[in-house]
């Protein structure tokens, strides 16, 4: 059976105190899926694993699970890794500091003009490559005033985080396949990453009287 490897990154996930969820329970919840050897990478939303499904199903599923878990809909963007290798290849300011260079990682690609008339508030520069559009930040992303329209739909990593996440996937590519769990083991999984519906105490309420 062959499986790909992809990196999914999370839009609005454990950001500015919003769409929390901890990276134990999303590598859990991405196990149960079906999904193997799924690793984590800093708080921000971004999970590498093997999918047997193909990107749009695995996308899809993902996306549900997800909304499920986090009560509203929750973005997913799914890259391979020769495909972050490919937005690395294209960046278009290499002489800037990578961790003054923002990927807004979107599904399809901008259409033509699409940041044509974009107000530049400042020093920015933006550029769209592929379905990326970049956008050098010299004075600091905290800092400025630029906003992207894209970025309702999009996600953004820095270009550290975007080389760090290639380098996760392709580690991941070329490791083994872990075993994978049993039935049983499966089963154990998905209990221990459901929600528990019973009360703190463990034991039904009581009306006082």
């Amino acid at each position: 059976m062959t499986m790909t490897v992809y990196v999914a990154l999370l839009r609005a996930v454990n950001v500015g105190g919003t769409g929390m969820i901890p990276m134990d329970d999303l590598k859990a919840l991405c196990g149960c899926l079906g999904f193997e050897d799924v690793r984590t990478y800093i708080q921000s939303g971004n999970v590498v694993f093997r999918s047997e499904r193909d990107a749009a199903s695995t996308q899809a599923l993902l996306a549900r699970s997800l909304a499920a878990r986090m009560k509203g809909p929750v973005g997913v963007i799914l890259r391979t890794p020769s495909e972050l290798r490919r937005t690395l290849a294209g960046n278009p300011f290499p002489k800037a500091p990578t961790n003054r260079v923002i990927v807004f990682f979107l599904d399809a690609r901008p259409e033509k003009g699409a940041i044509d008339g974009l107000r530049i508030p400042g020093n920015e520069e933006v550029r769209v490559v592929g379905r990326e559009i970049f956008v050098y930040y010299p004075d600091g992303q905290g800092r400025s005033r630029l906003r992207l329209p894209q970025a309702k739909t999009a996600t953004g990593r820095n270009l550290n985080t975007v080389a760090a996440l290639a380098e996760l996937a392709e580690s991941t590519s070329r490791a083994p396949r872990s075993p994978r769990p049993s039935g049983r083991d499966r089963a154990s999984s998905s209990a221990r990453s459901a929600p528990d519906t019973r009360n703190r105490a463990g034991r039904r309420s009581r009306s006082p009287g």
